[in-house]
């Protein structure tokens, strides 16, 4: 465990190519990068909310959603560089989670950032390399969930406030999600659902935020695992380690508020042996850094 105490944890994204853990605290504005065998979390702060990453095909380079854009990070220098906005200001909206497909394109959902005014003005969003934005769907609570299957024809998505997780056939050609259908009802899990990831075995791992859980859901939709982790709020799961067979789970602290006293863990890293392995996280497609030093 990392007792790292974040206001809000996210996307944890692991580098096999440096044997780290990258993950974000949105509301803290930092990204962390975390080495597991010394234990050294090094951190840089953003001047806006980060809220997903993605690795890129040069290496200490990060594709990073912030707040309503996209934006590149050089680890080593920590310098970083606007790139894309995804949504207009002033619409009380916000990326949130985000994940490449099996082909490199990046998608990145958004949801309104005042959760309690029970607002569906999320999108969910599409980039190519080129830095062409497509909006593929609207009217999102909050956007979650995405992961694609091993062999990339199954992409996953889910809306927090509906409990509910959708399966689309999707053609890695043209990045064309079709043929929607409930994968998941959560209204038999604990909590709703937050962010997933997927294991070798074409098994779907996400987070019970409000539910002190991870979910191990088969391809079929059926629950295989239900792992307790010791806080109410987990956010995402993401596979690591050298040998891909470790979950590391980040959470959610005290968010806008203090941490909650009763846990004081809230806000860490977590990590446990999940017997299976998982599968190395796909870079952004690499056309897209033209132009960027």
């Amino acid at each position: 465990m990392l007792p790292a105490r974040a206001r809000l944890g996210e996307c944890p994204l692991w580098n096999p190519a440096e044997g780290c853990l990258y993950w974000v605290d949105i509301d803290g504005r930092m990204i962390h990068r975390f080495d597991p065998v010394s234990g050294v979390d090094e951190t840089h702060l953003t001047a806006g909310r980060p809220t997903a990453l993605a690795l890129t095909t040069t290496r200490g380079r990060l594709l990073l959603a912030i707040e309503r854009r996209l934006a590149f990070l050089d680890w080593a220098t920590g310098d970083g560089r606007d790139w894309i906005a995804l949504e207009p200001d002033g619409t009380g909206n916000r990326l949130n989670d985000g994940r490449c497909d099996r082909a490199g394109r990046f998608w990145i959902g958004s949801m309104h950032e005042d959760t309690s005014a029970g607002r569906s003005s999320g999108e969910l969003h599409r980039v190519a390399g080129d830095g062409t934005a497509v909006t593929m769907r609207s009217g999102i609570g909050v956007s979650n969930g995405t992961a694609f299957s091993p062999d990339g024809r199954t992409m996953y998505f889910a809306d927090t406030p509906l409990r509910t997780v959708w399966a689309y056939d999707y053609d890695l050609d043209t990045g064309e999600p079709t043929n929607e259908r409930v994968f998941l009802d959560f209204s038999e899990l604990p909590g709703k659902p937050d962010g997933a990831c997927v294991d070798s075995d074409g098994c779907y791992w996400i987070a019970c935020v409000y539910g002190w859980a991870i979910a191990r859901i088969t391809p079929e939709g059926r629950l295989d695992r239900l792992i307790r982790v010791p806080v109410e709020k987990p956010t995402m799961p993401a596979f690591g380690g050298g040998d891909m067979t470790t979950v590391f789970v980040t959470s959610i602290g005290g968010g806008y508020q203090a941490n909650d006293p009763t846990q004081p863990e809230a806000g860490s890293i977590f990590a446990f042996e999940a017997g299976v392995q998982g599968l190395p996280e796909t870079p952004f497609m690499a056309d897209g850094l033209a132009g960027v030093a």
